[in-house]
């Protein structure tokens, strides 16, 4: 990526992508934590962890599991600075990610749940290409509501690189959506607020702005590194824009809700 320090190149072979692969299908499938990919595998570089997640979406569509869409993650600008990056990272997501509002959420087939606060876009046109404004990401957008995303990182005490965390499908897991869809020219996407209540005490809050300045510049960046590994966002897709707020770890029993300005609230409980 141009503006950026990271690359799409590759360092490992074919049969080690399919080995990282099996490691992280069997961490997310038995939700057992493993060590962090690039400590048996330290060349390893960003184009390998792309490879290794679009070899776990290619077994599991193949399988018969549906894509809807796809997901950024390290949006803010505080993640990003972290983590060294000047684009966010993405991950796929399957139609059996999904869970119902009001719903009861698992953990036991999860390894370290958290949960944040996104808008989500769901697009009626294909995006394509490096350079897409926001413009362009709004005309292409049926709808946005709001959601909440269980993330879940399968690397032992939730420690991981760049490398490991993309293999890892960019910690996607869970998604739950709520409140009222709206059409993006109805609400000021730019200055939504977000409280995020644990238990009925609040726990975060934020502006949608904390994502990429605006979640549908988030969108284009998604976009822009679909292109980089040789994808397109195509119309129909559901697009989660990055977390709004911090992840905050949850457990058996806890009850999360996010209120979002204009756009309603949207809340599960966790079993």
């Amino acid at each position: 990526m141009s503006d950026s320090n990271l690359t799409m190149e590759r360092a490992l072979s074919d049969a080690d992508i399919a080995q990282l692969t099996d490691r992280i299908e069997a961490a997310q499938t038995n939700a057992k934590a493993i060590p962090k990919l690039t400590e048996d595998f330290p060349a390893m570089t960003l184009g390998d962890a792309y490879a290794v997640q679009l070899q776990l979406l290619r077994r599991w569509v193949g399988a018969g599991r549906r894509q809807v869409g796809w997901k950024a993650g390290l949006t803010s600008k505080a993640k990003m600075d972290q983590m060294g990056v000047r684009v966010p990272t993405v991950g796929f997501l399957l139609a059996d990610f999904f869970r119902p509002e009001a719903s009861v959420v698992a953990t036991n087939d999860l390894v370290h749940p958290r949960v944040e606060c996104e808008v989500a876009f769901v697009t009626k046109a294909e995006l394509a290409g490096p350079d897409l404004t926001r413009e362009q990401v709004l005309a292409a957008t049926d709808f946005v509501v709001p959601a909440i995303e269980v993330i879940d990182s399968r690397f032992a005490g939730f420690k991981f690189d760049l490398q490991s965390v993309v293999a890892d499908n960019s910690s996607s897991a869970r998604y739950v959506t709520g409140g009222r869809a709206r059409l993006p020219a109805d609400v000021d996407l730019a200055t939504l607020g977000v409280v995020l209540e644990k238990n009925g005490e609040p726990v975060a809050m934020g502006s949608s702005a904390a994502v990429a300045g605006h979640p549908a510049d988030a969108v284009a960046l998604v976009v822009k590194v679909l292109h980089e590994i040789g994808e397109r966002l195509p119309a129909g897709s559901f697009v989660m824009s990055g977390g709004i707020t911090e992840a905050i770890a949850v457990q058996p029993g806890d009850h999360v809700c996010a209120r979002f300005q204009e756009l309603g609230s949207v809340g599960f409980r966790l079993g």
